[in-house]
Parts: structure tokens; sequence; C-alpha cells
């Protein structure tokens, strides 16, 4: 590797320290840098390291799991290339993540099961470690009013009589319940989901269990695609990991199609507009599982007809429409299959135990509806 790609790489992990410390700060004090009414400075960037270390240092274990194991199964791999982004709002947590190039050729599906399953494993390790930290030092309840003084009035109650629109809350996964439920020292000191962005510990452990899912997703070439690969092989990977993306996408957009069709006596051009814009952006997210684009028509048509149907006898139902820009870039851009390896064998009972314990991990780190707007 030469000098130059590695002097790009530290600064790129500079930069991100420091992107991800402001964006640490601006979450944990609900403010922005960038904010003249309510200035921030020097002191509370300092408090941003609360968020930002740990946040950095899971997503560093997680990149180096993929590093280190490739090279013990002697594939040629670049150190991390960090990706800072901070856009001085409460929409942005400092980065867009890391990743590693492969420069060689993976050549057996041991060496894609091995490489795919070491980042998220190590990663969640560490992720444990952040949350039990998180959730045994909380401060007493009166924290939350140096942060928003104006709730201080209601006392201890005052999650009941605060309108919370705009607001950001942490949806629950079933790991992230138990430790509220059963970890916490304090029970009565757990925060509102509202409140949960202000505690740095717990907001960098909740986001690492996000993303820890999204790798895991036994979908295409995502580390639990590579998982799956593993496990069930190729022809069982080409069943299952379609079905598992239309009925993600199935989910995501359900009550997306019954908010145009409701409108239409209010404003039925634009809303056909937007029903058929909706409609393309199905076709365009299934336009690499199948050859045929008429199959593909026929997919895009059903899946829409189905959550209509599902929003006409359940009208409160809803999926979560913030999926949608991810699978729309994994099935339109990614893909959903995975390319067959040079050579395959059955992976030994240690490995597949192993893959059945990550899927399980992705089973309670997954929440349906990971972020609420108040």
């Amino acid at each position: 590797m030469s000098r130059r790609t590695l002097l790009i790489q530290l600064a790129l992990f500079v930069v991100t320290v420091l992107t991800t410390t402001l964006a640490g700060a601006e979450w944990k004090f609900g403010s922005s840098f960038l904010t003249p009414h309510r200035p921030m400075g020097w002191d509370e960037f300092w408090q941003g390291l609360a968020f930002s270390l740990p946040f950095l240092g899971i997503l560093t274990v997680h990149e180096f799991g993929h590093y280190f194991t490739a090279l013990r199964n002697r594939v040629r791999v670049t150190l991390p290339f960090y990706l800072p982004l901070w856009l001085g709002t409460l929409t942005s947590i400092g980065t867009m993540g890391a990743f590693i190039r492969i420069t060689s050729r993976i050549r057996s599906n041991r060496q894609y099961f091995d490489i795919g399953i070491a980042g998220p494993l190590a990663g969640f390790v560490v992720a444990l470690g952040v949350l039990w930290y998180g959730f045994t030092h909380l401060p007493p309840p009166e924290y939350i009013f140096t942060i928003h003084p104006d709730f201080e009035r209601f006392g201890a109650d005052y999650a009941r009589h605060i309108r919370r629109e705009g607001s950001v809350a942490l949806g629950d996964n079933l790991l992230f319940w138990a430790f509220k439920t059963y970890v916490a020292t304090n029970p009565d000191w757990v925060p509102n989901a509202y409140d949960m962005i202000h505690y740095p510990w717990l907001l960098a452990g909740y986001l690492a269990l996000f993303f820890t899912a999204l790798n895991l997703i036994p979908i295409g070439q995502l580390d639990g695609g590579h998982i799956l690969y593993g496990l069930i092989g190729q022809r069982g990977h080409r069943l299952v990991s379609p079905a598992l993306f239309v009925g993600f996408v199935f989910y995501a957009g359900i009550g997306v199609p019954n908010a145009f069709v409701f409108r239409f006596l209010e404003d039925p051009l634009w809303n056909v507009l937007y029903l058929l814009v909706y409609g393309y952006f199905l076709f365009a997210s299934f336009s690499r599982i199948h050859e045929s684009r008429l199959t593909i028509v026929g997919l895009a048509l059903g899946v829409l007809a189905g959550q209509l149907a599902v929003g006409y006898f359940a009208p409160n139902a809803e999926g979560y429409s913030g999926f949608l820009p991810f699978l729309f870039i994994l099935g339109r851009f990614l893909g959903i299959y995975h390319p067959s390896a040079q050579f395959e064998r059955p992976l030994s009972p240690g490995r597949k135990a192993l893959g059945w314990l990550a899927l399980a991990v992705f089973a309670v780190c997954f929440s349906p509806k990971p972020f609420l707007i108040g």
C-alpha cells in the first residue's frame, strides 16, 4: 500500500473523529454548532467525545474484524477508509461509516463466510460493553433538566406534558429492551425514548446495534448475505435472498401508497403522479431480481396491490418507510444475489453454529421502527 493511500486513510480517520464529536455534542445538547440563538463552544465539543469514542471504537473493531480475518484467509485487503459527514443538524451522526477494499479474489465459500461474519460479531461484542457501561452508569433523572431547563417545571412527570413534534425517539429492539429492563442499575433512571439521544453512550450503543442489524440482513452481498451463502449454498441463497428482499420492501412500504390513494379526492392529479412515482420506485428496486422486465413489472404491481390491500383492511397499519432508500440502493445497485465461489465446500459444524448465532444476533438487534419522529 502506498504512503499516499495511508495518509489519505489517516486524514479521513482524523476528520471522522472530529465530525462524529461535533455530531455527538449536537445530539447530547439538542442544538447545533451552527445555531446562533443557542451557541455551543469548546466545552460542548469535548463532551461530544463521549459519543464519538465509543461509536468509532465499535466501528473500528468491526472493520478490523474483516481486515484481520481476510489476512488470515490470505485475501489481500486495504486498511479501513472512514467516511466523515457532518451536516450541522440533528440528522447526522458525523460519518457514513467505513469500508475496506478487498483487492484480490475470494475463492471459496468459507472465505466469504469467515470474512463476512468476523466484522459484525466483533463489533457486536464491543457494542454490548458500551451498552452495559451506559446502562450501569446512568445519571440521575435531573440530568435531562440541564439540557432542557423548561422541562423542570413539570418535575419527574415531565414526559406526559411535553409535545414532541419533530423530536427523534429510539425504537426498541429485543436487546435494547433487555438492557433497559434487566441491566440498568436503576430502572427509574432509564430515560424516555425521546431523550435517549442526549445520553451519548446509549446512543452510540443503539446505533451500533442498528448498523449491526443492517449488516447482518441475510440478503445479497451484505455480511449477512455472505453468512447465508455459506450456510445454505448458492442454490438456497438464490431462493431465500430475493424472497426476503421482497418481504422487506413489502413491510417497509405498508402505508405509503395508501397515503396517496385516500387523498385522491383532495388533489387527484398530483396524487396519481405520486402513486406512479412510487410504483416506478418499486420497479427500480426490483430491477435486478429477474431478467424479464415483465416479471419485474408484475412483482412491483403485486407488492403495490398487497400494500394497498393491507391499508384498506388495516388503515392504521404502517411499515417503516425509512428503510426504503436503503432497500432501493440494495436492490438497484448492490444486488440481492451472491456471486458463486470457485470452491464450495460444506462448512464445519463450528462455522455453522457461528453462522446461526450471527443470524440470531440480527434478530435481537433489528428494530422494526428504529427511529420515530414525534
